[in-house]
């Protein structure tokens, strides 16, 4: 955990694949789910994620877990497990892009990415709402930010050809802000389209 910067100061050492052995044991429990983010324990808190029910997933539980997001990984398994399942995924995306807090604003972006991976009938209209947010918030150099937000451009881009252009535009644009952070986003995201798409 230290190795990939993961705060371990809450962990008891169980691994992700492990974790998920459990929760395939366990049917999905919305109250067990709270009961678990509830003991501040780092694994408990990825599990909660991965029993919970997106259906029984309200906005404000939403927010009371993304207000203690306290690293990276408990942010992307929250998201990636649940928050990007739930009817407010959309919503809370465009909510939490616009935070100052670092991990808040990086699950912003994560919802984006995770959606676009996740959500194979969501209409392309549903994510070029999220091209202008992206090249808004670029400039942003907190590196779990932007990893993020490069995630966000890169997953959305590889759904398919369409939205591929239209985030390949997003990326020449984001090239020309003068912030480091901007252009490392539009390179690493243009060299991936590239290669997907050979143009």
């Amino acid at each position: 955990m230290k190795r990939f910067s993961v705060d371990n100061s809450k962990a008891l050492g169980v691994s992700l694949p492990n974790l998920r052995k459990v929760a395939k044991g366990i049917k999905k429990d919305h109250q067990l789910a709270l009961e678990l983010w509830a003991t501040d324990i780092h694994e408990c808190r990825v599990l909660a994620s991965l029993v919970d029910d997106p259906k029984q997933v309200t906005p404000e539980q939403m927010d009371n877990w993304a207000a203690e997001f306290y690293s990276w990984d408990v942010c992307d398994q929250i998201c990636g497990n649940l928050f990007d399942r739930t009817p407010y995924a959309i919503e809370k995306a465009l909510e939490y892009s616009r935070s100052e807090k670092e991990y808040i604003k990086r699950a912003g972006f994560v919802l984006m990415a995770e959606f676009a991976v996740h959500d194979k009938k969501a209409s392309d209209e549903a994510f070029m709402q999220f091209f202008p947010i992206i090249e808004r918030e670029a400039w942003d150099d907190r590196n779990f930010v932007k990893k993020a937000v490069n995630w966000a451009l890169r997953q959305i881009g590889k759904r398919n050809r369409n939205l591929g252009k239209a985030a390949k535009e997003c990326a020449l644009r984001i090239a020309l802000q003068e912030s480091k952070a901007a252009k490392w986003i539009a390179k690493d995201a243009l060299a991936e389209f590239e290669k997907k798409f050979g143009d």
